[in-house]
């Protein structure tokens, strides 16, 4: 019969290790691999009352917030604003043009449609501070009235108030909305009153060009101001720079003929009259130079009857040409006559006179040409004179003009300045008397036919995410404060125990499903049960205890039912009844209680009186039998040794039910004398905490712990966390055999 029964079990050991029951999940450290979203689902069927009654109620507030809501009617009121003005003057504006800062540009003039001073104009000029009406169109109470008041400042002090309420009231109901990727911008009121809503949206978008426009204006006129202080000083310092540029030229005798500008207005070339003076004398120093070099190569010719003076001369020429007929007359009669011929003699003297006459006239143009070298020579060195001295007088002008300069400079750079600011200051007086502006209405504001608010399925559907989102943040509440065993991975990562098993929870009475076998009550305790025979190294521990942290945790129940399937498998077992306070094994097996395991630890003989044996296979029970006055005593003392150790001789296994762990000193005592302590932790009931409490006095105590089974799991909220998905009990029909008769007959 043994070698029957073992099949199942061993069938049952392998269901029953812990990282083959969710092997997709936990790997062999213990992680969890679980998927979130299976997490989150096991969390919402946990919490389903809670989640379920806090969406429907966010759905109810937002239903009943919608009826009672008062209806409100939105006007818009469509503009473009560029980024640059129309350039009407061509003359540059005030405000620097830069299209690199558009982002900059446009969230400024969003902020400007939402600014306190714009809501405060268009307050002004539509006189909403001074009537009621405006204030009940936004369901609001102005916070003093105007009536009945006389005196001016006092009415002042209201009205300025009221402006101030009035102003809050249309920020808070202005829109502005931007239309993305354009320069279009939406401007939406919303109030009790169509008629309000589209006044109130053009008077703000009117209000807004005004303001900007007036800004525009302002700093223009700043601007001025500035430019008019400021042309001012430099107007003086020109004046000064200028005074002191004269009054050093005239120290120095420096007198300026003319003066070269170039474009930026620098004084590039200057001439004085010491520089044209020296240019002056340097050119007739040059030319009388000349002039003397010219009479004296004159001067040096020694070939002077040829010289261009007398070949140009009339009468050396008359003579010359005389004296050639001469000469020829007196060959002729040379030829006749001897010299001292009168004839002869007269032409002879003729010819001696007109040679005295060129000789003469020849010395006369050799004395000349030395009177006109020594002109010459006199006239170089009078040039020379006057050249060295208005080199010494220039060069003084020069070490002069470095200074000069320096004034010459800063006159240029003051007149520069000058003549910029006021260019400037032209230009920013012609561009602000030009009303242009950069904003244009495309879409003016119409009275609204219908109410834009309250909307049933907006509400309905913001009712509905608040409500998740209430929810969600609810159950992440009660998930971290909920400290009790959810996942079989709790019971490595926070009590450090191996899981021995899970039990399910019973659908009907539990002592029922454990007498059937192929129940899924009975299959996990013939789970645990396989799981135990791996516990020690001679398999199944002979002695061990079963205890909890707390009552009602369905140790006495596991004890039960891990004797019967003990005495399932052939084995002799004895279930004792160790709790010694509240005893509850007798009346599961329908035994008598008079007689029992308190009667052996006081000293009785074992007998039969103290047993009764079950109608189950190898199965023995022992009750508490009279409740002792002090059980902690009874159970510490050397007896109980005895009598475990007497049982262990006639049974197989000893099995013994403990009581709770805190509070009580008895199951630490139970467990020191057994091989070693089951504890039972009921699934989301016993916190961590309490557990690891409950588990360090065993420790303290020298007990030795197999693991953990978890009890009362409810599978229809954790398919994924403690079980296959399907339950125990796979592979049986409704009766022993059945699965067997229908292969046959296959």
């Amino acid at each position: 019969m043994t070698n029957i029964a073992q099949p199942p079990v061993q069938s049952a050991a392998v269901q029953s290790t812990p990282a083959q029951r969710s092997p997709q999940f936990v790997d062999e450290d213990g992680f969890n691999f679980m998927p979130f979203l299976i997490q989150i689902w096991q969390a919402v069927l946990r919490w389903k009352i809670v989640l379920g009654g806090i969406v429907i109620g966010c759905l109810i507030i937002a239903l009943i917030v919608t009826l009672l809501s008062a209806p409100l009617f939105t006007s818009r009121t469509r503009i473009e604003v560029s980024r640059e003005q129309k350039n009407v003057t061509n003359v540059q504006g005030l405000e620097a043009q830069d299209p690199s800062r558009d982002l900059e540009f446009y969230a400024t003039q969003y902020a400007l449609l939402e600014a306190e001073s714009l809501a405060i104009r268009v307050v002004r000029k539509l006189k909403l501070a001074e009537t009621d009406d405006f204030f009940e169109a936004h369901g609001a109470k102005p916070s003093e009235t105007l009536e009945g008041l006389r005196d001016p400042a006092e009415r002042r002090r209201v009205l300025a108030k009221r402006e101030k309420q009035a102003s809050k009231l249309l920020l808070a109901n202005v829109t502005i909305s931007p239309i993305r990727n354009s320069k279009l911008i939406d401007v939406k009121y919303t109030s009790r009153s169509p008629e309000l809503s589209a006044r109130i949206a053009n008077t703000w978008v009117i209000e807004f060009i005004g303001a900007t426009m007036d800004r525009q204006f302002a700093s223009t006129a700043d601007a001025r101001q500035f430019l008019e202080t400021r042309l001012a000083e430099l107007r003086q310092k020109v004046e000064q720079s200028e005074r002191a540029l004269a009054e050093y030229a005239t120290a120095n005798g420096i007198v300026t003929l003319d003066t070269v500008r170039d474009a930026d207005g620098r004084t590039t070339t200057q001439r004085t009259l010491a520089t044209v003076d020296l240019e002056a004398m340097n050119s007739g120093l040059a030319k009388a130079k000349a002039d003397r070099i010219q009479a004296e190569s004159r001067l040096k010719s020694s070939n002077t009857d040829n010289s261009p003076e007398l070949l140009t001369n009339p009468a050396v020429t008359t003579m010359r040409a005389r004296r050639a007929e001469l000469s020829a007359e007196y060959a002729r009669l040379m030829v006749q006559f001897e010299p001292g011929y009168p004839a002869a003699m007269a032409v002879k003297q003729q010819i001696d006179a007109i040679d005295a006459a060129i000789a003469r006239e020849t010395a006369r143009v050799r004395s000349s040409r030395q009177q006109e070298y020594n002109e010459a020579l006199a006239r170089e060195r009078e040039f020379q004179t006057k050249v060295d001295g208005l080199k010494l007088q220039s060069d003084k002008q020069r070490q002069a003009f470095i200074q000069y300069n320096i004034y010459q400079r800063e006159v240029d750079t003051n007149r520069q300045l000058y003549d910029a600011l006021l260019q400037r200051y032209k230009e920013i007086g012609v561009a602000g008397t030009v009303g242009a502006s950069n904003i244009a209405v495309v879409d003016v504001a119409e009275v609204p036919s219908a109410p834009s608010a309250p909307s049933m399925p907006l509400n309905l559907a913001l009712g509905l995410l608040a409500g998740l989102g209430l929810a969600a943040l609810t159950v992440l509440g009660l998930e971290q404060i909920d400290e009790g065993i959810r996942n079989p991975d709790d019971v490595r990562n926070h009590l450090k125990l191996p899981l021995l098993g899970n039990v399910p929870l019973s659908e009907a009475a539990p002592l029922e499903e454990i007498r059937d076998p192929k129940s899924g009550l009975s299959e996990a305790y013939f789970s645990i049960h396989s799981t135990l025979a791996f516990a020690t190294s001679h398999g199944l521990p002979r002695s061990l205890a079963v205890t909890s942290t707390q009552p009602g945790e369905g140790k006495s129940t596991t004890s039960f039912a891990l004797a019967e399937i003990i005495g399932r498998t052939g084995k002799n077992v004895l279930l004792i009844d160790g709790d010694l306070r509240s005893p509850s094994i007798h009346s599961m097996a329908g035994v008598s209680n008079a007689t029992g395991f308190s009667n052996l630890l006081a000293g009785d003989a074992l007998g039969e009186q103290h047993l009764h044996k079950l109608d189950k296979r190898g199965l023995t029970v022992m009750g508490t039998g009279p409740i002792p006055p002090a059980p902690a005593e009874l159970l510490s003392s050397n007896r109980f040794t005895e009598v475990i150790s007497e049982l262990l001789e006639r049974y197989d296994h000893i099995v013994i039910d403990a009581p709770p762990v805190l509070g009580l000193a008895d199951a630490p005592l139970l467990g020191k004398a057994t091989e070693g302590v089951i504890f039972v932790a009921e699934a989301e009931r016993t916190s961590r905490r309490a557990i690891n409490n409950a588990l360090r006095r065993l420790r303290e105590l020298g007990d030795h712990l197999f693991g953990v089974v978890i009890t009362k799991i409810d599978f229809t909220k954790h398919n994924y966390g403690y079980g296959y998905g399907y339950g125990y009990g796979y592979g049986y029909g409704s009766r022993y055999g059945e699965a067997a008769e229908n292969k046959q007959d296959a």
